[in-house]
């Protein structure tokens, strides 16, 4: 059995799809309850309440490890997590950390997950670990406002990073939880493009069909809104990055390539498959 934390998220739902479709036991783990694939067993669980997933860890091969956004500061105990997995016989985890542990070290969050990293490195389980950058479905917080006013409303509108399709992600994190040859392994994923939010919302106007004009909101007013969903800390890291990439986060990553052995998907192509959110 492999146990999917974050398994009704962006890269979560996707994930225990390719594995229950590779014919795998799967448990989804998550805090609300949602659909998931036919065969695959849920489990309603709170990774801040690691206790929780003790009785299935036990009869469990492989673990996929998915912070919530607010498990990313100092201090929330994710480690607990893979310990617990480790004494339970778990024999394999996949960590979703996130590209700022090596380009922003000394971020509080980054911090923090760098130290979730090398717990997993010492938990004496075998180990991938995967390292995105912006991920193309945070343009899912322009949804709202594109279906009522037709506005994108971001931050620096005119600076881009190259954003990933969580379905790569997923995939990639399936490939690590299934076969040998990633062990060991650190993966810096990245989109095949550096694409600006006036830029992305250009795809998803060419995806609805519709024009869509771009509002630029300060760093304050972004910072007011991502704090709805995620710590401060995070939100300002996140900020620095999309603010003033630098040249490490603006690298077209080969990761997804030599993974998958295909490119990494565009964001237009993501654009495309979600645009029901938009309408």
């Amino acid at each position: 059995m492999i146990v999917v934390t974050g398994a009704t998220g962006n890269v979560g739902r996707p994930l225990t799809r390719a594995l229950a479709k590779a014919g795998e036991e799967v448990l989804a783990v998550s805090r609300h309850k949602a659909p998931v694939p036919d065969g695959v067993r849920r489990l309603a669980a709170d990774l801040a309440e690691p206790a929780a997933l003790q009785p299935v860890l036990a009869g469990a091969k492989a673990l996929f490890l998915l912070l919530s956004g607010d498990l990313h500061g100092p201090g929330t105990g994710p480690a607990e997590t893979v310990t617990r997995a480790a004494a339970a016989g778990v024999r394999r985890v996949v960590l979703l950390s996130t590209q700022g542990v090596a380009t922003r070290p000394y971020g509080p969050t980054r911090i923090a997950m760098r130290a979730l990293e090398e717990t997993v490195r010492e938990s004496g389980m075998e180990w991938s670990i995967l390292r995105p950058g912006g991920f193309a479905s945070n343009a899912l917080w322009w949804a709202p406002a594109v279906r009522a006013e037709r506005v994108v409303a971001a931050p620096f509108a005119d600076v881009g990073v190259p954003v990933i399709d969580p379905w790569d992600i997923a995939e990639v994190a399936a490939a690590c939880l299934l076969e040998d040859r990633h062990l060991g392994g650190v993966y810096e994923l990245t989109g095949p493009e550096v694409i600006t939010p006036r830029q992305q919302a250009q795809a998803i106007a060419a995806a609805l069909g519709s024009p869509l004009r771009v509002h630029d909101l300060t760093r304050d007013e972004a910072k007011a809104a991502m704090t709805r969903n995620m710590p401060a800390e995070l939100a300002d890291d996140t900020l620095d990055i999309l603010g003033a990439p630098s040249d490490a986060e603006l690298r077209i990553s080969p990761a997804v390539q030599q993974v998958l052995t295909r490119p990494a998907r565009p964001f237009a192509d993501w654009a495309a498959r979600n645009v029901a959110a938009f309408r």
